[in-house]
């Protein structure tokens, strides 16, 4: 398989130092926002030279996010950008309001759908959920990100899903582990043969059996 990129190739000690001097810009603008000001007060960023200088940086919780957010400030003070310069706002259990982009692979998942052998000449069904919460955008922006095409299904109508499947010639599914099952369970229900070899999945467990259930289906 390729690399995903040139990033995958360096070596040890350059991926060491480039990761730490772009975690000094980080810090430096996190510094900035109402929301580190306090936290980062006692953290310069030009002192973050090693790997256990990450121990001088404070933890940020989902209960203190949550908390943070409020009417008027729906980010919490950690944003660099104004509510409304985003493409995607969405909304997390907790609740947790989070931002999202359309700028090519803004949410970093091309490289996993790549690791995954998703790529140009595949359609993904996507079957994470797009209501609400981030996990179907994500997951679209993955597979855009390697040049595949996407089914936005979301969850649910199983006889619908594999209708689909067949008709467009789904070659990947994206999604919990376990509702790929309902679906080729589904599809044998009907008659119908799929063409799915690949699978990114997340937000659940992968169970040992389920994955070699998956394998023994060429999956």
């Amino acid at each position: 398989m390729s690399f995903f990129d040139a990033l995958e190739t360096r070596t040890a000690d350059q991926r060491l130092d480039e990761n730490l001097a772009a975690l000094r810009v980080q810090v430096a603008q996190a510094k900035t926002l109402s929301g580190y000001q306090e936290s980062l007060s006692s953290v310069g960023a030009d002192g973050i030279l090693s790997l256990d200088d990450l121990a001088k940086l404070p933890i940020l919780r989902k209960s203190d996010l949550s908390n943070a957010q409020k009417p008027g400030q729906t980010l919490g003070g950690y944003n660099a950008r104004a509510l409304s310069d985003f493409a995607h706002i969405f909304q997390s259990p907790g609740p947790i309001y989070e931002p999202g982009g359309v700028e090519h692979d803004w949410w970093r998942m091309g490289r996993f759908a790549h690791a995954a052998g998703v790529g140009k000449g595949d359609i993904v069904q996507n079957c994470f959920g797009y209501h609400l919460t981030p996990a179907g955008m994500i997951f679209e922006s993955g597979a855009r990100a390697v040049g595949a095409a996407v089914l936005p299904a979301g969850v649910g109508q199983t006889d619908l899903q594999v209708r689909a499947a067949v008709d467009i010639g789904t070659t990947a599914y994206a999604g919990t582990p376990d509702y790929l099952k309902v679906i080729l369970d589904k599809a044998a229900e009907m008659g119908e043969r799929l063409s799915i070899t690949k699978a990114v999945v997340g937000g659940g467990a992968l169970f040992p059996s389920l994955r070699q259930e998956y394998a023994d289906r060429g999956i």
